[in-house]
């Protein structure tokens, strides 16, 4: 895990180097693309602390589970200055978030990170067809950074997963994710259609992208793949 403690590290050095986006340009956002952004802000809002308290006295793997948080508390506030600059506020909670924190939180670390896998191959599909999909240079440079670090985040998951199921009931356990995936990519296209529409997609092409990152071997849960994705 120390080559993931140093990937993470050095991703928070390049985004302080950087910087933020330009803000103060402001952004044109479709209200159906406002109303779907707003749903991802809350769910890239939590806290983190049920699984760094789950991931403690892991060693390396701790300290990349903090880092990891902190990326995606980085995305929550991206998504707000964005919804700002768009003229939108946040909203303070969604059903789907709900549903999927308690689902996570009722869980051991290693099931945990199967459900957290589910939304890491969500949010590949959605802020591609984001980053692609408006014309809005704002939105496109946002969902870009995060689309970036969604994809380190996947084999970052599969590391860890490798080393949680013996080989044995590996192919059952993905399986059972992979009935899991198309259950959430299913609920997350009919909830954020209208939005799908704007992006020059349906809720039939989502879920088509959401098997298309795992039926092409980009993402594999066991073993860990080389191969990139998104």
């Amino acid at each position: 895990m120390d080559e993931f403690v140093a990937e993470f590290q050095a991703e928070a050095e390049r985004r302080r180097e950087v910087g933020d986006p330009e803000w103060t340009v402001g952004a044109r956002v479709h209200p159906a693309v406002v109303r779907s952004v707003q749903r991802f802000q809350v769910g890239e809002a939590g806290d983190g602390v049920n699984l760094i308290a789950k991931a403690a006295g892991e060693g390396a793997y701790s300290v990349a589970v903090r880092l990891f948080v902190a990326e995606e508390q980085n995305h929550a506030r991206m998504l707000a200055l964005l919804l700002e600059a768009a003229g939108a506020s946040t909203i303070a909670s969604h059903w789907s978030d709900v549903v999927f924190v308690r689902l996570r939180r009722g869980l051991g670390l290693r099931l945990e990170l199967l459900v957290l896998m589910v939304a890491e191959v969500i949010a590949l599909a959605y802020y591609r067809l984001l980053r692609d999909g408006t014309a809005d240079p704002l939105v496109t440079e946002v969902a870009g950074r995060i689309l970036g670090d969604e994809r380190r985040h996947v084999p970052f998951h599969c590391r860890r997963l490798r080393t949680a199921f013996p080989p044995a009931v590996r192919p059952v356990v993905f399986w059972v994710w992979r009935v899991l995936l198309f259950g959430a990519s299913v609920v997350v296209a009919f909830d954020h259609g209208s939005a799908l529409t704007v992006f020059g997609t349906t809720r039939r092409g989502f879920v088509g992208e959401v098997n298309r990152l795992v039926g092409s071997g980009a993402i594999r849960l066991f073993p860990l793949s080389g191969r990139p994705v998104g």
